[in-house]
């Protein structure tokens, strides 16, 4: 029996081309032709002015907090329901991390809460410098409220859309709002470079200022000169290869991963308990990965119980993310809220969604999830 994996990559064959372009010409370091073309492609496809291609995503949230001056003591808010790279960089810069519930209409950053405290925190001079909204499972966050917020308040906005490539808001790609978006390419993404990211903005300032700090902080002169801290944080152009390659297929990846969502929903809505990753009225998800919850007052089983089973059937699933503030490395951090994402993650699982799942597979989960409820075939 094959075991069928969360969100494997896939690959289509044109990126092993690519990468033999790659080696023809010799350009193995992190810079060369593949790294400015998947970033000029990148720009395209989102309509964006600048993208820097970067060794992570993780790498990318870091410059970006350190190209919008955030130092030791500044306070920076995020998204409570998300994996732990959106928060590591806040204590990276020495910034003081606070953490923002869900909404349970779209699972995102509840802006009514973030308001309401923004203005708790101005009255107290204590607003944060930055906000990371996290594009939560390949959903957008809803900026229009968001952004005007935060800008009522002077406070910057880093749109974390790690998850989110292909997804949009009102017409508009997820990663090209606030300051600046950061792009993951790990090799569970919607589309992958292995290991890679990117950063997105449409300020010109933003992008040198990044693509300066991600080369080591060298300075533009004949010997090698830096005057302040830099990191190497630049994408090989193998990998860039790669993720050119990947690009050209983000349309059929989407596509793919949005039928693997209604299948799941069409073949599970009867199931007593469950419900389904809402999606909001503002956009459009990529459904990166396929999530519910399970209410165990409803069935006679749990959302642990199903991972379980479908585990010993060689079938990987996941729960949602621990929340930020439940996490013992924040556990002095401040919360506001947070009942929401306590839930989801206690209800939460996320299925299978690679974007190479056969018709075969996805009845074979279904059938198993069916049978944890007591309906055989």
């Amino acid at each position: 029996m094959n075991k069928i994996y969360l969100s494997p990559p896939c690959m289509t064959g044109e990126e092993l081309e690519l990468v033999k372009d790659a080696f023809r010409s010799n350009w193995i370091a992190p810079l060369g032709p593949h790294v400015s073309a998947f970033e000029a492609e990148m720009c395209e496809t989102l309509d964006v002015r600048h993208s820097v291609a970067l060794a992570s995503g993780t790498a990318a949230l870091h410059l970006a907090l350190l190209a919008l001056g955030v130092e030791k003591g500044d306070h920076v808010w995020c998204s409570t329901l998300t994996f732990v790279a959106s928060a590591s960089p806040i204590v990276y810069v020495g910034a003081i991390p606070s953490f923002i519930d869900s909404s349970s209409q779209s699972w995102n950053l509840d802006v009514d809460i973030l308001a309401q405290e923004l203005k708790v925190a101005a009255k107290r001079g204590q607003l944060p410098k930055v906000v990371i909204a996290v594009d939560l499972y390949g959903q957008c966050a809803d900026y229009d409220p968001l952004l005007e917020v935060c800008a009522e308040y002077d406070v910057r906005v880093i749109a974390d859309a790690a998850e989110a490539l292909g997804a949009t808001y009102k017409n508009r790609y997820a990663g090209t709002f606030g300051e600046m978006g950061i792009l993951s390419f790990n090799g569970n993404k919607i589309i992958t470079t292995s290991g890679g990211g990117m950063l997105l903005t449409s300020n010109k300032k933003h992008a040198e200022r990044v693509l300066h700090l991600a080369t080591q902080a060298r300075e533009p002169v004949p010997h090698y000169q830096h005057e302040e801290l830099g990191y190497n944080y630049r994408l090989s152009n193998l990998l860039a290869a790669v993720g050119r390659g990947q690009l050209r297929q983000l349309k059929k990846f989407t596509a793919k991963r949005r039928a693997n969502f209604n299948f799941y929903q069409q073949q599970c809505e009867d199931l007593p308990g469950v419900e389904f990753m809402p999606e909001a009225s503002y956009g459009r998800s990529n459904r990166w990965l396929t999530c519910l919850t399970v209410d165990e007052s409803k069935c006679d089983t749990s959302s642990e119980q199903i991972r379980a089973i479908l585990a010993h059937k060689q079938i990987e699933s996941r729960n949602i993310w621990k929340p930020m503030h439940l996490q013992p490395i924040f556990e002095d951090c401040k919360i506001f809220g947070g009942a929401v994402s306590e839930r989801l993650f206690g209800q939460g699982l996320c299925l299978p969604s690679g974007s190479d799942l056969s018709q075969e597979d996805l009845e074979r989960i279904v059938r198993e999830i069916r049978s944890c409820f007591g309906y055989t075939q």
